[in-house]
């Protein structure tokens, strides 16, 4: 993501319950999800920016292929959205489920042909302990605004030998968390707690989870890290 960064996730996080001050967040998600033609926008204090839910919808788009190409599954696509990425790897043979908190999207994740239910990745999943792969895609390193324990319960849901792949920032881009919020159709939501991990901050981060970075690949603009548990971890 390039600046202003803001959280452009499918949300599992955009999902955080909104407060007091405005419309809950994932109301106007939903609304952004049913509606195709009205404009998503998230806003933190650096500015605003479009989020792009018109390609969530759709096929992979560049710099998919390195998550798609990793996953040995089964797989959990937290935040999953409309489902893209929990579709495709369906339609690989890779078994995985996405889930999400938001109900609209996980009907349009369904219709995409992905296994999805509508949970929060901090409330109870299904297989815990026994995920290869947990996916944290299109800036769900946020959701909740506390990277670090969504790390760690990222880690406490994979198998032993189970990798966690995450989607970051560029170069240059500070590890924070801050309050946002989402527009559309002139209506704005409460605020909620969101984070951004920039690729030089995901290292220590991770290891203050208890967690190696393996990989770092960079693919059509985009950031992805490996992340593995360490040994005695």
């Amino acid at each position: 993501m390039t600046a202003p960064v803001v959280p452009t996730a499918h949300t599992a996080g955009v999902a955080s319950a909104g407060v007091a001050g405005g419309v809950p967040a994932e109301l106007l998600y939903e609304l952004a999800l049913r509606v195709p033609a009205a404009r998503l926008w998230a806003r933190s204090p650096e500015g605003r920016r479009p989020v792009p839910v018109d390609l969530w919808r759709g096929d992979p788009v560049p710099g998919d292929e390195v998550l798609l190409d990793t996953c040995r599954g089964p797989t959990l696509d937290v935040g999953c959205g409309p489902g893209r990425l929990a579709a495709a790897l369906t339609r690989r043979g890779v078994r995985a489920l996405g889930i999400d908190v938001t109900e609209a999207a996980v009907t349009l994740a369904r219709r995409a042909g992905a296994r999805a239910l509508c949970l929060d990745v901090f409330g109870p999943v299904p297989d815990m302990g026994r995920w290869q792969e947990v996916i944290l895609a299109d800036g769900n390193i946020g959701i909740g605004g506390d990277p670090g324990r969504l790390l760690r319960r990222a880690q406490a849901l994979l198998a032993g030998d189970g990798r966690i792949l995450a989607e970051v920032d560029g170069p240059g881009r500070p590890t924070r968390t801050y309050p946002a919020r989402l527009e559309v159709a002139g209506l704005t939501s409460a605020p909620f707690r969101w984070a951004a991990v920039g690729v030089d901050g995901i290292g220590p981060l991770g290891a203050s989870a208890g967690l190696r970075v393996t990989v770092v690949t960079a693919r059509a603009g985009r950031y992805f890290a490996v992340l593995e548990p360490r040994a005695g971890a």
